[in-house]
């Protein structure tokens, strides 16, 4: 299993419960916090070849429902969410879970279970 990866926001209850299930699991992870290290427009690019655009952005936050109406209406297509998404990483559903060539969006146990097995020892756990 090549490099995992978990991206996300360090306040974001999700991200905590994903990162939590990845070290009581023994995966070896690396941490991207959006906030600190953002977000350029070719791994966004790269995930939006791999997701609907629509499921990676997230309508349910607080960050899309600060967001002005007017805003919100002209996000209607990939290339509009996209840059809504770089403008503000905040926006992304997460945790986004990158390990080899599979993206996960959002936390569930038994997504996770699926792809690591419940058992997992991928080495020490990481932050």
């Amino acid at each position: 299993m090549g490099e995992v990866v978990v991206y996300g926001i360090e306040t974001c209850d999700q991200v905590r419960k994903a990162r939590a299930w990845l070290r009581a699991h023994h995966v070896a992870f690396r941490f991207h916090d959006f906030r600190k290290e953002g977000l350029d427009a070719q791994r966004l690019s790269g995930w939006l070849g791999r997701v609907p655009w629509d499921s990676l952005l997230n309508r349910r936050g607080l960050a899309w429902r600060k967001l002005d109406p007017e805003r919100r209406a002209t996000i209607t297509d990939q290339t509009s969410a996209a840059e809504l998404m770089l403008a503000d990483p905040t926006l992304i559903r997460r945790p986004v879970l990158q390990v080899d060539d599979r993206l996960l969006v959002g936390f569930s146990e038994a997504l996770y279970a699926a792809v690591f097995g419940s058992g997992t020892d991928c080495g020490p756990a990481a932050q």
